[in-house]
């Protein structure tokens, strides 16, 4: 069910769709139902305006900080106690990541950060660049042979685009056609068929008590797992040859007494490295694209833009810094559809929150989908406005808008998905437009990542 904002907005601002929202919270039962369907659907109208608020869970107490002043001191002041990820973070992801970075902490975490960060850090994205730009113009040429009207499922090819895109960069190899398949289809499918709601630790049971876990997620998970093991076996013949690759950090690297790391932890430190650089990536792509469908007024802004300051040659990294309005797009996307929609934390001990006690335990949640619709920090908070991200005076501070999280554990591939996002858009709506399937509704769905529905119909069309 899709409901509009009441706020008034300009007529040329398109509303895209959100789940209905509630007037009063639903009881408990039924939140935990909608939340094992999608859970962006939970929600009431006055949960978005809220700065901060609990609610007893079966035997869990759940805490949401909602405004700059409370997620800092969660996510930066408290980081100590609120470091660990929640329990159906950790089990769901366990399968596919093991005690990869995206879900360790403490020591584990600590020192992983010590290898993974300068892999992806910042500071290599200008080298990357040249390697985004060429896989780009692949998908883009593959664009122009399909020719204009041809139907393509958006969603998919930017996934395919962003795996792609990763292998080369950080693995150093093509991928390639098959192997994307593989990838592509195996996160799709392990996302379908987890669970995305950890009953037995709502209800107080321990860790260590085994999960079930089904034979349709062993199947996806042996699918990018096996994929994985084919690309670090590649490294030794690589290394060999006399061909470097980014993923050599890992397994070049020593921790800090001079071992090496294991097996497992390599596979799992490439499982987040491939699961955080392809999917989150894709989701904002493939939303995008979408949302361009939806506002030919931002749409003829962007490829003024784009006409203007690359005359129809292909964009480099060069090119980013002089596209403020093109980088202002993928901002508003990830602010109304963040990737990762729910950034849930467990307390490792008894701590404090706004002045209300948090027991060791408890669940402490950021909600990118609630806080970056919260009309309390944002204009006309449910539209598609990009310009909104062209001044600093209409976006709060950095704790108001975390779509790749913040504190200690920011991603650490920020600059590198928003340079990829960037040089995607830019390169490929240079010379096509995207148009939405006719019939066709989208809706968000939220279970591990925020996507727009299985898959996303749309008509190619070149640009003269």
């Amino acid at each position: 069910m899709t409901a509009h904002a009441t706020i008034p907005t300009d007529e040329d601002d398109f509303i895209p769709p959100y789940p209905f929202r509630h007037e009063t919270q639903p009881s408990v039962i039924k939140l935990i139902g909608l939340a094992r369907k999608n859970f962006l659907s939970i929600w009431s109208q006055r949960d978005f305006a809220r700065r901060f608020m609990s609610q007893r869970v079966l035997r869990t107490h759940l805490f949401v900080c909602n405004q700059p002043d409370v997620v800092h001191e969660a996510f930066q002041s408290n980081h100590q106690a609120f470091q660990r990820k929640s329990p159906q973070m950790r089990h769901a992801l366990e399968p596919l990541l093991g005690d990869g970075l995206f879900i360790s902490d403490t020591e584990t975490w600590r020192k992983r950060r010590k290898v993974v960060a300068p892999i992806i850090h910042g500071s290599r994205v200008p080298g990357f660049a040249p390697i985004m730009v060429d896989t780009i113009t692949e998908t883009r040429d593959a664009w122009a042979q399909k020719g204009e009207g041809t139907e393509i499922d958006a969603l998919e090819e930017m996934a395919h685009l962003t795996a792609e895109i990763i292998c080369r960069t950080i693995f150093g190899r093509n991928l390639g056609g098959n192997y994307a398949s593989e990838v592509v289809q195996g996160f799709s499918d392990y996302q379908r068929h987890i669970d995305q709601i950890d009953i037995q630790s709502m209800l107080g049971l321990p860790d260590w008590m085994p999960r079930f876990r089904g034979s349709a997620i062993k199947q996806s998970v042996n699918r990018i797992l096996s994929v994985l093991d084919e690309i670090i076996d590649s490294y030794h013949a690589q290394k060999e040859s006399g061909e470097a690759s980014v993923i050599g950090g890992l397994l070049e690297a020593r921790d800090e007494d001079g071992r090496p790391l294991s097996r497992e932890a390599i596979r799992s430190e490439a499982a987040v490295i491939f699961m955080a650089g392809h999917e989150t990536t894709a989701n904002t792509l493939a939303w995008t694209w979408f949302l361009l469908s939806k506002s030919p007024r931002v749409a003829a802004k962007l490829h003024e833009e784009l006409d203007r300051v690359l005359d129809g040659r292909t964009p480099t990294f060069q090119d980013v810094a002089n596209l403020p309005y093109t980088k202002a797009i993928i901002e508003e996307t990830l602010r109304l559809y963040p990737p990762v929609p729910i950034l849930a934390r467990q307390a490792m001990e008894d701590a404090t929150l706004s002045g209300t006690r948090v027991p060791k335990g408890s669940i402490v949640m950021v909600v990118p989908w609630l806080m970056h619709r919260n009309p309390n920090l944002w204009d006309k908070p449910d539209a598609f406005w990009p310009e909104r991200f062209l001044e600093d005076s209409k976006r709060p501070n950095k704790y108001g808008y975390v779509p790749f999280s913040i504190g200690p554990r920011i991603c650490a591939g920020l600059q590198f998905g928003m340079t990829e996002s960037i040089l995607s858009l830019a390169t490929l709506a240079s010379k096509f437009s995207l148009e939405l399937k006719p019939g066709e509704d989208i809706q968000p769905v939220c279970r591990l990542t925020l996507r727009p529905g299985n898959d996303l119909p749309m008509i190619l069309r070149e640009r003269a």
